[in-house]
């Protein structure tokens, strides 16, 4: 399901449906706040562009969890409830980018980056050298109700980019470098752009280490790495909600998708 938005297109729906197709799927995009929508009379739910979920998380969230009582919700209400507030970062038991999780006694680092641990798309983020401009930020965030995390601005993924780790019912469908969001310049539609590359095996190793902690059937799943100053690899973010798939850069990506959701159908 999604959500209207004239200026926002989901432009991975048609060729995922169209993959469902040919898998015997007959599938179709409805808005998941739409009150007309029998959700029981579908053999699965299947979240997808639900990007105004950030404007009303609650709403969205009882949403799942009353979808899961009449039918299959992939990915189920527990992993959105979940992995829609990046607090689940503190309890990844998995190598991360370092973060504060505070607006006080921040540490001493050459440039920050400070954002709401509920957002998505770089909303409500800043990159800054300036300490203060750190601190004011998590705090105003901190006066708003919400939780801020604020963490270092890594030079080398301006280098490597992030890599982003795609699977399907957990199965290794494809990867790509994506560029870094918050290098001057970017935009939002710069940093949907990607090369397809092949991870190295320690990307690998971490991202297969994280998903199979979690015990949950996930149809998708895109795991966010970068690299830390000593080489080794670390979870930027771990996207099971409403992630960009990156199905329109390999043929194999929407069949892989309607192939895991065959199965767990």
């Amino acid at each position: 399901m999604t959500f209207e938005d004239r200026d926002e297109r989901d432009d991975e729906r048609d060729l995922a449906l169209s993959a469902w197709r040919d898998a015997g799927i007959d599938g179709r995009a409805v808005r998941w706040d739409d009150p007309a929508v029998d959700w029981s009379s579908f053999d699965a739910a299947v979240v997808r562009s639900v990007w105004n979920y950030l404007d009303k998380r609650d709403e969205f969230l009882a949403w799942a969890h009353g979808v899961e009582q009449v039918t299959k919700l992939l990915n189920p209400a527990s992993v959105l409830a979940t992995n829609t507030d990046k607090t689940y970062l503190r309890d990844l038991g998995a190598p991360t980018v370092p973060t504060h999780w505070s607006s006080a006694d921040l540490p001493h680092w050459d440039e920050y980056v400070v954002k709401p641990t509920i957002s998505a798309g770089a909303r409500d983020t800043i990159r800054t050298a300036d300490r203060h401009v750190a601190e004011a930020h998590a705090a105003a965030l901190e006066a708003s109700g919400r939780t801020a995390m604020v963490q270092p601005y890594l030079d080398m993924v301006e280098v490597e980019g992030e890599t982003s780790l795609l699977y399907f019912n957990r199965r290794l469908s494809h990867a790509v470098r994506r560029n870094p969001m918050l290098k001057p310049g970017m935009t939002l539609k710069d940093n949907a752009r990607a090369d397809l590359r092949d991870p190295a095996p320690d990307q690998v190793e971490l991202a297969e280490r994280v998903l199979s902690a979690i015990p949950q059937p996930l149809l998708y799943a895109r795991v966010d790495l970068v690299r830390l100053p000593d080489g080794s690899p670390a979870v930027i973010e771990l996207e099971l909600t409403e992630p960009y798939l990156f199905l329109p850069y390999t043929p194999a990506a929407p069949k892989n998708l309607a192939t895991a959701l065959t199965e767990l159908l």
